[in-house]
């Protein structure tokens, strides 16, 4: 992929932070390196250590917010009109660009108006275990693609996949939808989808790469999947269908559990009891989740792996 001239663009990149002090080493040099020379605001959730001066040291523009009032989807909100930039970038404290060049791979898309969002390879941390690195691997492979609402079929709930620990957007396409709302989780699978729907198109761009994994015990897997189930229920009562009407919903899962099960097979027989463990885990996660708007908040928060959600000023059940 050609890297675009964006100087006429204004690029953002937010990053919400919670005593982070230990990642920014890692995750801001590259992004103020980049030769786009993007603002950089850091929307931290009053964190106990020192996050906050050293992003301002390391010269990144800081918001100070309190916890109670975190949330995935609007704080990120709250960032993207305080930059106020033509694209704004949606990364997470734990994702470590690989080069200083990965912002402008992934803007590519967006300023040679071939997609209105693009979204980053993310690669396994160093050391990562076979559980840690193959769903990165299955789910971001080597070669860039351009979906549309009508790969639905093909894609199912995929078509809309996106990961904001690394995303580029057109503020003005978010403006279109109202922006990220307020939600428990997968505020950018939800604005991808409303995008999606009103004819603009989602980029993956696998030369823009980013190190961003997670080694999850089978509680947090349970707990991640009951918190998606969780959102997606509740995007339904908003009137939206598409995670859930699509035949082909399923699709992607279940060649994921395929391919892990045939890896596993062939190079570590003896994980495959705890990969049925962990798929177990997510499926019933999953499902239970998609009844908790139903449950007393006490069990919902019992099971979920937000804590923070519950008592925020955004948990309004």
């Amino acid at each position: 992929m050609m890297i675009a001239n964006s100087n006429r663009l204004t690029i953002g990149v937010v990053i919400p932070t919670y005593c982070a002090a230990h990642h920014l080493e890692y995750c801001l040099p590259q992004v103020l390196a980049s030769p786009l020379k993007p603002s950089v605001l850091i929307v931290d959730s009053s964190s106990k250590d020192n996050t906050v001066d050293l992003a301002q040291k390391m010269g990144a523009e800081t918001l100070v917010i309190p916890q109670k009032e975190f949330n995935h989807g609007a704080t990120r909100e709250l960032a993207r009109k305080h930059i106020n930039t033509d694209i704004v970038v949606m990364m997470t404290q734990d994702a470590y660009p690989e080069s200083s060049d990965f912002l402008q791979h992934l803007v590519t898309p967006l300023s040679e108006g071939k997609a209105s969002v693009s979204y980053a390879r993310q690669v396994p941390r160093k050391g990562a275990d076979f559980f840690e690195a193959f769903p990165r691997q299955f789910n971001y492979p080597d070669k860039s693609q351009i979906r549309s609402i009508e790969d639905l079929e093909t894609y199912g709930s995929y078509t809309f996949f996106c990961s904001n620990s690394c995303t580029a957007w057109f503020n003005a396409a978010l403006d279109e939808i109202g922006g990220f709302f307020p939600t428990l989780v997968s505020e950018e699978h939800f604005a991808a989808a409303q995008l999606l729907e009103k004819g603009h198109r989602i980029a993956y761009v696998a030369e823009s790469v980013v190190y961003h994994s997670h080694r999850y015990s089978l509680l947090q897997e349970f707990q991640r999947y009951f918190d998606i189930g969780y959102a997606r229920r509740l995007y339904i009562k908003k009137g939206k269908e598409l995670f859930f009407h699509s035949r082909q919903d399923k699709k992607h899962g279940s060649q994921l559990v395929k391919a892990m099960l045939k890896e596993l097979k062939a190079k570590k027989p003896l994980a495959i009891p705890y990969a049925i463990l962990q798929i177990a885990a997510k499926y019933f996660g999953y499902k239970i989740g998609t009844i908790g708007p139903k449950l007393p908040v006490k069990i919902a928060r019992l099971l979920s792996g937000q804590n923070y959600y519950w008592s925020s000023i955004y948990n309004n059940k």
